[in-house]
């Protein structure tokens, strides 16, 4: 007789979509499978706008069947210019595109985060082992050591509940499963802010290089645009510190040191944007990734700074690193275990270079000076060497 298991996702964004399609391709015919993600919203949707998928993130996409759709709704900028405080001209424009394809075998792109989901979410709609629940209030797990009970209620007013092989938690940085389930730590606001916004491609073809991702660089802030042809757009993220997070919000004008307000082409961005998203950032430290049969992935584990551009890229990884341990170690809790050694180095790796950065984009004189001049020398060619061990990964290996 094959064996039963039943995975239960909280969470379907990035992570928890990936992970469902993950383990839906390890399923085999000696064990029935299937796989049950809550979703606590009325539809699939996803905050935020743009975001980068370096090609660590593209091998395991790939391996999920997702290359060709991807492929439709992203773009290969050409390189990163990279801009100093009022400089009219790039320091160094490294370069990505063909050269990135022939040193990794797969793209580096960038892509709206709603178009990513959606790419997800359209192929869970096609496996006969994934069930969606949409609008679910809250959940309660028993028996978490071993074959976790899930009792969750919907808005419908169903009340339902699921015996389940393992649980896991991709419901992101403010996730339940790490502090209600797993009595981990609650995210921190880290003292950093994103505004967000996007603009019109045509609007900017006189400002910045729309063959590129821009990345610019000032006294107490960053910024980041690039192209986002299939939706029109252009993507602009603004990274600054506030003393407090006042929380999210719409705002017309973003509060910005005066030092971004007077870089040129920063101010013509300003100036053209028609409303901002204020974005508080928070972050998770914690060691403990599961308890049992009920485990973390993506930011619920650990949500990080943005400023490497590897976010979602980790939870990805995470996913398809964990799926084929859920379904062939008999005990969930070894799988969790054997994901854990082989993803925390890594990943806090990755935390630590997303956190420097933040330290080194927003230097001022004159260790800003020695900074430009540091990167110019390195030249064009240098983030392959030094940022390799990212994107030369392949987490199905």
């Amino acid at each position: 007789m094959a064996q039963a298991r039943t995975f239960c996702i909280a969470g379907a964004g990035i992570a928890g979509l990936t992970l469902a399609l993950a383990l839906a391709k390890q399923a085999n015919s000696k064990t029935k499978t299937k796989i049950i993600l809550l979703e606590r919203n009325d539809e699939i949707t996803e905050f935020g706008a743009g975001l980068q998928l370096g090609p660590n993130a593209h091998r395991a996409l790939d391996s999920l069947g997702l290359e060709e759709e991807l492929h439709k709704v992203s773009f290969e900028p050409e390189g990163v210019d990279i801009f100093s405080y009022k400089q009219k001209k790039p320091i160094v424009t490294l370069k990505l595109g063909a050269t990135a394809r022939e040193k990794f075998g797969v793209p580096y792109s960038v892509i709206h985060r709603a178009d990513l989901v959606h790419t997800l979410y359209n192929k869970v709609k096609k496996s006969k082992l994934i069930d969606v629940y949409f609008g679910v209030l809250d959940f309660k797990i028993t028996n978490a050591n071993k074959n976790p009970i899930v009792n969750f209620k919907c808005k419908d007013g169903n009340e339902i509940e699921i015996n389940t092989h393992a649980f896991i938690g991709a419901d992101g940085v403010c996730s339940v499963t790490r502090t209600g389930v797993l009595d981990g730590p609650l995210s921190k606001y880290s003292g950093y802010v994103a505004w967000r916004t996007l603009i019109d491609i045509e609007k900017l073809k006189n400002v910045i290089d729309l063959n590129n991702t821009s990345l610019m660089w000032g006294t107490g802030f960053h910024a980041v645009a690039y192209p986002l042809p299939h939706r029109n757009k252009v993507n602009i993220a603004i990274f600054t510190r506030e003393t407090m997070s006042v929380g999210f919000g719409i705002r017309q004008t973003p509060s910005l040191p005066n030092s971004a307000k007077s870089d040129p082409r920063l101010s013509k961005i300003l100036e053209l944007a028609d409303g901002w998203k204020h974005w508080p950032l928070a972050a998770v430290s914690t060691s403990t990734w599961h308890k049992g049969s009920v485990g973390l992935v993506g930011d619920a584990a650990h949500a990080m700074l943005p400023f490497q551009a590897q976010g979602a890229a980790m939870g990805i990884e995470d996913a398809v690193i964990l799926a084929p341990l859920l379904m062939n170690e008999e005990s969930p809790a070894t799988a969790f275990e054997k994901y854990e050694n082989k993803r925390q180095a890594r990943v806090n790796k990755v935390i630590k270079t997303s956190a420097t950065n933040g330290k080194i984009f927003h230097m001022s004189a004159p260790l800003s000076k020695a900074r430009n001049a540091v990167v110019k020398m390195q030249g064009e060619m240098n983030h392959y060497s030094r940022l390799g061990w990212i994107y030369d990964y392949d987490p199905l290996v």
